[in-house]
């Protein structure tokens, strides 16, 4: 029986030997023949134990570690459905994953999580012992794994208040390799790091699984250190490297960062947000190139990406489709947007999820005649390169024009005086909705001066009403903006929520 999902099976047959993974902290290292042996091994128990079978759905509450590359090797081989949650999430939040995905057996990083404060019923298991499973010399297991099983359920924050679960097949998975690869690059002698958390698909699948796909080297990190990540770019001699935007701010803000030599990586890959243009041409004198991209979880998720040649004379923009997609920006009349014009963002190809996870509402309304609705406003210049306007759901309505945050911060962040900003939408007697900034000051400046530098880069309507300087921005898991949080803050605060 040939499983062609079985990359570590595959891999075992070409070069065992080679390093597939590699723990930052303890320096532990694994081969592919190694981890592959361990995957048959882990496979089995499950089966004898759990009377795990194909489509059960096992949940991950854990820090990043290498145990969980191995779950996820058994997964290739014997077709179940591994539910990674973030370990930070409150209680009722974890309990509704698991009630919603119907996990039979929940795995956990004990020194990451607590599981007895969880109602849920099933069976737990800690994590650790499972890199045990390395030593063991077992048969191999086989399972017929047709593209479109799904090897993860991924949640996602839902438009309703509730998570919706991506489902994310090993079709996707495939595809998204052979994109990811043509866009950047990646072959057997790829070394690159993950430092992006496993609950979310940019820890899985913007490096981790391309890579290991075509038979190259990760080293885990439990988590973003910049310190740590920078010195193992350098003592490792890293070919690339992912991280958001405030990752690479940590980075260019260490002492040591200006003497060190980081000049050797291929470039540096950027998702999540727009990267300013200092940033940008910080790490470009240093000779490192910025890769920027876009992507979604129930799409790729590496799905654009801009040439590092374009950089600047393209800031802000997502680039361009990467091999196998196909994109549409379309108006909210159903048909295609005229050059420059926002519209909401379409994406079709073989790495669309075919849905949510017991959610037809959900899955039915984000398609359409085939092509997946991302929710996000878009537009295409004259040139082909596209550019997130914003999120629907942050367009704010001031005198009845549409109001994209984004394309606010963008402005705001070009200026030398602002280091972080973040706008949105809060009520007007007159206008309906204004626009409030939170600035995080680089350098002394006024509001007045804030609002003179905006009115010369955009329209009146889009200039925000009020600006609050506040100490820091809140970030997500990810570092990302967690805008929530910010906007609902500042609503109690001025009443108006």
């Amino acid at each position: 029986m040939i499983n062609n999902f079985d990359w570590f099976g595959k891999w075992t047959a070409y070069t065992p030997d080679k390093i597939a993974l590699k723990d930052a902290e303890s320096g532990l290292e694994l081969s592919y023949g190694q981890i592959n042996k361990a995957a048959n091994s882990i496979a089995f128990y499950l089966q004898d134990k759990y009377q795990i079978k194909k489509g059960d759905r096992i949940a991950l509450i854990s820090e990043n570690d290498l145990t969980q590359v191995l779950l996820f090797a058994a997964a290739q081989k014997m077709g179940f459905i591994l539910v990674p949650i973030n370990y930070r999430l409150a209680l009722e939040e974890v309990e509704f994953m698991l009630n919603d995905s119907g996990c039979c057996l929940v795995l956990y990083g004990e020194s990451s999580y607590n599981v007895h404060g969880l109602k849920y019923k099933a069976t737990y298991e800690p994590l650790g012992p499972f890199i045990h499973f390395v030593e063991d010399q077992g048969p191999s297991f086989r399972t017929a794994i047709d593209e479109n099983d799904p090897i993860f359920i991924l949640y996602t924050s839902g438009t309703t208040g509730f998570p919706k679960g991506t489902l994310y097949t090993h079709k996707m998975l495939f595809w998204n390799s052979v994109n990811t690869a043509l866009s950047l690059i990646i072959s057997s002698n790829t070394k690159t790091l993950n430092c992006m958390p496993l609950f979310h698909t940019g820890g899985w699948n913007v490096l981790l699984t391309p890579v290991l796909h075509h038979g190259g080297t990760i080293i885990m990190f439990k988590k973003f250190d910049a310190a740590k990540v920078l010195e193992a770019i350098v003592t490792e001699k890293l070919d690339l490297f992912m991280g958001v935007p405030t990752m690479l701010k940590m980075m260019a803000e260490l002492p040591e960062f200006d003497d060190t030599d980081i000049g050797f990586l291929n470039y540096i890959i950027v998702g999540g947000e727009s990267m300013p243009v200092p940033l940008i041409r910080k790490f470009h004198e240093k000779q490192v190139p910025i890769r920027q991209g876009y992507g979604l979880t129930e799409v790729g998720p590496n799905l654009t990406s801009l040439h590092q040649r374009e950089a600047e004379r393209k800031q802000g923009s997502i680039g361009k489709p990467n091999f196998y997609v196909k994109v549409r920006v379309v108006d909210d009349s159903g048909k295609e947007a005229s050059v420059n014009e926002p519209g909401e963002l379409w994406i079709s190809g073989p790495m669309v999820t075919p849905g949510y996870w017991q959610n037809p509402e959900a899955t039915k309304n984000s398609q359409e005649d085939g092509w997946f609705r991302t929710g996000d406003v878009a537009k295409m210049d004259e040139e082909g390169f596209l550019y997130i306007v914003d999120r629907k759901k942050h367009m704010y309505i001031s005198g009845g024009e549409n109001v994209y945050p984004v394309e606010v911060e963008r402005v705001l962040l070009q200026h030398e005086a602002i280091k972080e900003a973040v706008v949105f939408g809060i009520p007007h007697e007159k206008w309906g909705e204004c626009g409030a900034a939170l600035i995080v000051k680089a350098q002394e400046i006024s509001s007045d001066e804030i609002k003179e530098y905006c009115l010369e880069k955009l329209a009146k309507f889009k200039v925000p009403s009020e600006i609050h300087f506040i100490a820091a921005v809140p970030k997500g898991d990810t570092g990302k903006i967690d805008r929530k949080t910010l906007k609902n803050s500042f609503m109690i605060e001025r009443g108006l929520a």
